[in-house]
């Protein structure tokens, strides 16, 4: 059952009226952020998606809001923001809780936070712009885009260590199969020492850099292939015997569907592998991890890393430094064509104020600029890419299209602070629902510290 608040902040508490207030005195920012948060829009959200009457009461929805904003403000882990909200006398106060509540479980607020889902988090940063909108804070005449890459929870991929991957997660599902049902995968034999002695025997040629690197690598690959190929071959043997069963427990259906998912994966990066040895290093859709399918190889050409493995990341940001819009991208998509959703994106909260437009020249081409101004964008400051002529050098010379560059350049430091101090660098939730829940919680605090500073 859902509840939107605690009733024990209209009643305070014994030890409330005994100890000094000072104790439960909050900071300005933490203050700022609770009176944001104490509007019935933000839990309108809620209502609409989760309101039962039926089941037990869950955390309450003030609650949960104010400790996802606490995790991603601090960069806590979920156990790690437990203990410092049940020590804390001021974040109890914030997150709605006296000195009598039991703060949440970290298990509850990661069910909570997979129930939720990336929705109803993109709901809410549309309900705090417009609150900010409603009260002339933003004004959302002036737009700036840019993207950036969230990095999956993941190990930098190699065949070799996707091999590995492949057997031990196989391995593992098996064990536990066996454990439930001990009759079955009498015949399942373990590679996975095998497996491992190849894997750390190539990695120390690799280290020790002998000139042998290549032959060395090319049959770690072919001995890994084919200790993968037997353990996907005993994976499907026992899943032929759980076939014969009648009657399976909940737990052993459970298994039996996560052992065919790695059943698949491990086939696919077997192929892949199969691909590489012969040459062929162009794949596409090339699997870089058993445990995020979704993820993808980035090109950035960054100093620190050349390649990123996760999503790219698509951010509008406005006057005051408030992201409006934002999207998680399943490839890698040419910069053009993500400047129309972006300014849709924008445009649905603001209609028709939006006047001016900035961006990098990734995202130039003339049918763009037609198209902004045929919305009524008045100044389109994108430079235009390669070869500019005199009258372009002209027009891009003008004040005001410096200017909204030096607007536009201040989405480079917005993307460094979140990813520095919001978690944006790298999603510790796996998969697209995931990552898209991450960003959407991350860019939610930002905008809720940010309101807090201008408010």
């Amino acid at each position: 059952m859902l509840r939107i608040d605690n009733s024990s902040q209209q009643n305070p508490s014994l030890w409330e009226t005994v100890l000094p207030p000072e104790l439960f005195q909050m900071n300005e920012e933490l203050t700022r952020v609770d009176k944001l948060l104490d509007d019935d829009r933000f839990f309108a959200p809620f209502l609409e998606r989760f309101s039962t009457r039926m089941g037990r009461p869950t955390t309450a929805v003030a609650t949960y809001l104010r400790l996802m904003y606490l995790k991603h403000r601090y960069q806590l882990g979920y156990e790690v923001l437990v203990k410092e909200v049940s020590d804390s006398l001021a974040w109890r106060r914030f997150c709605h809780l006296d000195l009598g509540d039991r703060v949440p479980d970290s298990t509850t607020l990661i069910k909570l936070t997979h129930k939720y889902g990336a929705n109803t988090v993109r709901a809410l940063n549309d309900a705090l712009v417009l609150k900010l909108k409603e009260g002339k804070v933003v004004r959302g005449r002036k737009l700036r885009i840019d993207t950036t890459v969230v990095e999956s929870d993941i190990h930098y991929p190699t065949d070799t260590g996707l091999l590995n991957d492949g057997i031990r997660v196989i391995t593992r599902v098996v064990s536990n199969l066996k454990k439930a049902i001990p009759c079955i995968g009498s015949r399942f034999v373990k590679h996975t020492r095998k497996a491992k002695k190849v894997y750390l025997g190539l990695m120390k040629v690799i280290k020790g850099r002998t000139g042998q690197d290549k032959a060395v690598l090319k049959n770690a690959q072919d001995e890994l292939v084919k200790i993968t190929e037997e353990a996907i071959a005993d994976g499907l043997a026992v899943q032929s015997e759980l076939d014969l069963l009648h009657e399976k427990p909940p737990l052993v259906n459970r298994l039996s569907e996560q052992l065919g998912e790695w059943i698949d994966l491990a086939e696919k990066v077997v192929r892949q592998t199969q691909e590489v040895i012969k040459g062929n290093r162009h794949l596409p859709r090339r699997l870089v991890s058993l445990f995020d399918a979704d993820a993808r190889p980035i090109k950035r050409g960054k100093s620190r890393a050349d390649t990123e493995f996760g999503r790219k990341v698509l951010l509008g940001e406005t006057d005051h430094g408030i992201i409006t819009t934002y999207d998680v991208l399943e490839e890698n998509p040419a910069d053009t064509t993500l400047l129309r959703p972006a300014v849709r994106g924008h445009r649905r909260l603001f209609r028709k104020r939006l006047k001016a437009v900035a961006g990098d020249r990734g995202f130039y081409s003339q049918a763009n600029e037609v198209w902004l101004k045929s919305k009524g964008i008045k100044q389109v400051s994108i430079p235009k890419r390669g070869k500019v002529g005199e009258e372009r050098r002209s027009y891009q010379k003008q004040s005001w299209f410096k200017r909204l560059q030096r607007f536009r350049a201040g989405i480079e430091g917005r993307i460094s602070v979140l990813k520095r101090k919001f978690g944006l660098r790298r999603s510790r939730l796996r998969g697209s629902p995931g990552v898209n829940t991450w960003v959407g919680q991350g860019i939610l605090a930002h905008n809720l510290c940010q309101a807090a500073r201008i408010g």
